[in-house]
């Protein structure tokens, strides 16, 4: 009996503790749900800024949340719990900064200055310091031996039509993988930013920006072109167009990019 007691004592424990081992997204994920719409079958989204505004105090409590994690506490989470934490922090952080001057803006642009960009505004309290979206993106997410995941390029979102829509959930550690691998497929599949040309693909010019991170070896990606083999069906690419892919004999061109506020 006393084992029993013993090991069941042990079970709710190790439970509690899984529990406590990543961050609880349910306002986060509420919102999303709420404030997103999925457009062109699920290949972008638009959000509703003047809904967001109407519950800035449920963003604002789940935000306040997210700065009251400490790092030695972050630290002991698992990767993928870690890493959709900070993909969830950036975007929602995001959202707050539109809402600071919505609607009186055409672009996140609109927020910076002269001297300095909306991402670079040090206006975050997030793990034991006050950080920029760029230190979340580029300090945490892309870290060099870190997460080495080139696909939160698909996930991380600015606010803008140009870049991958805002996921109408929140990411989960559990299912990162997947999540992150369904945002890529969708944001491939979009031909108003990825198409053939020709002999030419047009791409969006996240792949231009970020071309490093898919060339590191990270998630066994070799180079831009390798990734984009792996995508090929996403892409629309014959086995011809990937044969010129991987032999060189296709262009890579880039598209501009659209900075317009993804707005309803």
């Amino acid at each position: 009996m006393m084992r029993f007691l013993f090991s069941l004592l042990l079970f709710v424990f190790a439970s509690n503790v899984a529990q406590a081992a990543s961050f609880d997204q349910t306002v986060w994920n509420g919102l999303l749900k709420k404030h997103v719409v999925s457009i062109r079958q699920g290949q972008a989204t638009q959000v509703n800024y003047g809904g967001m505004a109407a519950d800035r105090v449920q963003l604002k409590a789940y935000l306040n949340a997210t700065s009251a994690v400490q790092i030695t506490t972050f630290n002991s989470w698992k990767k993928p719990d870690q890493l959709a934490f900070l993909i969830n922090t950036y975007n929602a952080w995001t959202v707050e900064l539109i809402l600071t001057q919505y609607p009186k803006l055409e672009s996140i642009k609109d927020l910076g200055s002269l001297f300095e960009s909306p991402w670079k505004k040090k206006f975050i309290p997030l793990l034991d310091e006050t950080r920029s979206l760029d230190d979340i993106e580029h300090g945490l997410i892309r870290a060099d031996r870190r997460y080495e995941e080139p696909r939160i390029h698909f996930a991380v979102n600015c606010a803008s039509i140009g870049c991958p829509a805002l996921r109408a959930e929140a990411y989960e550690g559990d299912r990162l993988s997947v999540q992150l691998d369904e945002a890529t497929k969708s944001f491939l599949s979009d031909r108003t930013r990825n198409h053939l040309d020709g002999a030419a693909l047009k791409l969006s010019p996240i792949f231009k920006w970020y071309r490093g991170d898919f060339e590191r070896g990270w998630g066994g990606f070799k180079s831009l072109e390798h990734f984009l083999a792996t995508y090929r069906q996403s892409l629309g690419l014959t086995e011809t167009n990937v044969r010129w892919l991987n032999t060189g004999d296709m262009d890579i061109e880039f598209l501009d990019y659209d900075w317009r506020l993804n707005r309803v």
